[in-house]
């Protein structure tokens, strides 16, 4: 390298400690010049770092505490001005196929070989090389490419098999109802519990919107935040407004929903 060669940069994000150790000794045998600025453990960190140290290239486990590597993935790839790249790191083969399939530089199975590190890394350094030529506007059309296909993958996560959720059990008061699914208008949570909008009442359960996603109907079902998804039989209009927001409107109901960043390409007119 150069004197005047800038040093690639890296972030290592895993929730386990001894695995980030393992990435982080055979990255300096198979790459030495890469310099690890900053190590993650948990997606809300990993976003935390990629947001204030832009590193070139980010190592991302697919399940961590907080945000999971993909939801990471799609905030990060929203931040203003980001060209950074992105390695999944999995132990799980079938998320780590998917996730090469959405357009990832390439994905890591743990633990992680020596061997198969050193093609990733060879990978990257293309890239990298690649992308200092490219013109913004392709960079633009490349980041909504891989966002789009991020959000498919997250959107389908179900298991090969498994039929979507068809009946809600839900609490309403000291009640408990079985609520259809096709009539839900949209999810909603906070810190404790998830709301089960209809046409005609509210619900709560206690499944988290992360674990209730991937049993929906990925066809019926979207989610346009971290903390909603919506029904999209149920949408009236999606508008924008002066600061560039996207909000969804719901049929028969007051409500309004903002789309985050990282999911307005759902709604961007082709």
């Amino acid at each position: 390298m150069s004197a005047n060669a800038r040093a690639v940069t890296a972030v290592i994000a895993d929730d386990e400690r001894l695995l980030r150790e393992q990435l982080k000794a055979r990255l300096a045998a198979v790459w030495p010049e890469l310099a690890i600025v900053a190590e993650a453990r948990d997606g809300n960190e990993a976003l935390a770092k990629a947001e204030e140290l832009r590193p070139d290239l980010m190592f991302l486990d697919i399940r961590m505490p907080g945000l999971t590597g993909i939801e990471a993935a799609r905030e990060i790839l929203a931040l203003p001005g980001w060209h950074g790249q992105i390695v999944f790191v999995t132990a799980y083969d079938e998320y780590a196929v998917a996730a090469f399939e959405q357009g990832a530089i390439d994905y890591l199975l743990k633990p992680v070989e020596p061997e198969r590190l050193a093609q990733t890394a060879q990978r990257v350094k293309a890239r990298l090389a690649q992308h200092s030529s490219m013109q913004p506007a392709q960079d633009e059309a490349a980041l909504d490419a891989l966002m789009a296909k991020l959000a498919r993958l997250q959107q389908g996560m179900a298991p090969q098999g498994v039929q979507p959720l068809r009946w809600i059990q839900a609490a309403t008061g000291s009640t408990t109802k079985l609520i259809d699914v096709k009539d839900v208008l949209f999810f909603k949570s906070d810190e404790k519990y998830t709301r089960v909008q209809t046409r005609d009442q509210e619900a709560f359960i206690r499944i988290p919107i992360r674990e209730l996603l991937p049993q929906l109907d990925p066809q019926q079902f979207w989610q346009i935040h971290r903390s909603a998804i919506v029904n999209l039989a149920a949408i009236a209009a999606v508008t924008r407004d002066d600061t560039g927001r996207q909000r969804v409107h719901i049929q028969g109901h007051a409500e309004v929903l903002e789309v985050s960043r990282s999911f307005a390409h759902l709604f961007r007119a082709s």
